[in-house]
């Protein structure tokens, strides 16, 4: 598989008449090598990518790094570089016969850029700024990579039931955050894919809300937005229930975005565009008069990173292929009442798509 994404990325540099690309971008580096370790910043990398339009790819990193990177990156030469990734450079592009050099330049700091030419002009080599080239091989996902996909969203699904079954009245939005994260580690998961949003009432208006230490009350709103990492595949779903018996203005509007979901999946499919698919559940949205309180997209592509292409908004022109894994998360947040969001990930199929989640519909409803 390592060995079919190198060839595939290698015929890429021939069409674009590069001798080598740097892989910088954590997950794409991950794609590419099956090497896992994280990095803690831009600024501060765990190994780069060089891989040569033939030949062995090299893992350039440092001596933290080097025990995992011998394990885990199967058939590259790994290169330490004691004195910085940019005099490793200096000394292997030379006998590799790199004059033109592709790099990552989306994850790339200004000041790297600036080194790293300044390097280039050294030993005569040009330095090329690319954009996307490996997210785009990752976009369309294997039949392993959708079943590894499935068996994140599974398990996540299988973390929110245990822990829903224990949230009560008195618990704060930290504990249960916390709860969360702990039940997926126990469970076999690497860890969250994202910070779990736990929010409690009026704070459920927030998309991105952070727990606090805001105490569950009866009658509130709870929307849980969660996701894990298993085998390095993310999983993300959003769920919102009531702490106690829910009110019919609840019911009504959990059953807005339930159709408001639905109109998206009934609308997703390979050669539909992405906008077109958002129009479909926002149009549910705006009929029942909540239009302006559904502010982003519909969903976004998962897979090594929870957020990928493609992106189902508005604007977006681009056509669903099958093989993509979308969520699929319409949402209303009214700042004096609160937010529902139901969120499920499905892949694209030809004729359709299929949801990877058992529990489709969410609570309540």
């Amino acid at each position: 598989m390592i060995r079919q994404r190198i060839g595939k990325l290698q015929a890429s540099l021939r069409r674009r008449k590069l001798d080598a690309i740097l892989i910088t971008e954590p997950q794409n580096r991950q794609y590419l090598s099956g090497y896992t370790a994280v990095d803690h910043g831009i600024q501060e990398t765990s190994g780069v990518l060089l891989i040569p339009v033939k030949g062995t790819p090299y893992l350039l990193t440092d001596s933290r790094f080097v025990l995992q990177a011998e394990e885990e990156a199967i058939g590259y030469t790994v290169e330490l570089y004691p004195k910085g990734l940019y005099a490793c450079l200096k000394r292997l592009l030379p006998g590799l016969g790199v004059k033109r050099l592709g790099f990552e330049s989306h994850y790339f700091l200004h000041s790297s850029v600036a080194k790293m030419e300044k390097m280039a002009n050294t030993i005569d080599v040009k330095s090329v700024p690319l954009t996307f080239v490996v997210e785009r091989m990752r976009v369309i996902k294997t039949k392993d990579e959708i079943q590894a996909l499935k068996k994140s969203v599974l398990l996540n699904e299988r973390v929110f039931q245990l822990v829903y079954n224990t949230i009560e009245p008195g618990m704060t939005e930290i504990e249960i955050g916390l709860a969360l994260e702990l039940t997926m580690r126990e469970l076999g998961a690497e860890g969250p894919s994202f910070d779990t949003i736990v929010a409690f009432g009026t704070n459920a208006a927030k998309p991105h809300a952070v727990p606090t230490d805001r105490v569950l009350k009866s009658g509130d709103i709870v929307l849980i937005d969660m996701g894990l990492i298993l085998q390095g595949y993310c999983s993300d779903m959003t769920r919102t229930f009531v702490a106690g018996k829910p009110d019919t203005t609840y019911l009504e509007r959990l059953r807005v975005i339930r159709k408001a979901q639905l109109a998206g999946i009934n609308t997703i499919r390979a050669g539909a565009v992405c906008r077109d698919v958002d129009r479909a559940a926002r149009r549910v949205i705006v009929n029942a008069g909540y239009g302006d309180f559904f502010g982003h997209g519909l969903g976004h592509g998962v897979g090594l990173a929870v957020h990928e292409e493609p992106r189902l908004g508005p604007r977006s022109r681009k056509k669903l292929r099958a093989g993509m894994i979308v969520t699929i998360e319409p949402g209303i947040y009214l700042p004096e009442w609160g937010g529902i969001r139901l969120e499920n990930m499905a892949v694209v199929r030809e004729d359709g798509c299929e949801v990877l989640n058992e529990d489709v519909t969410g609570l309540d409803l």
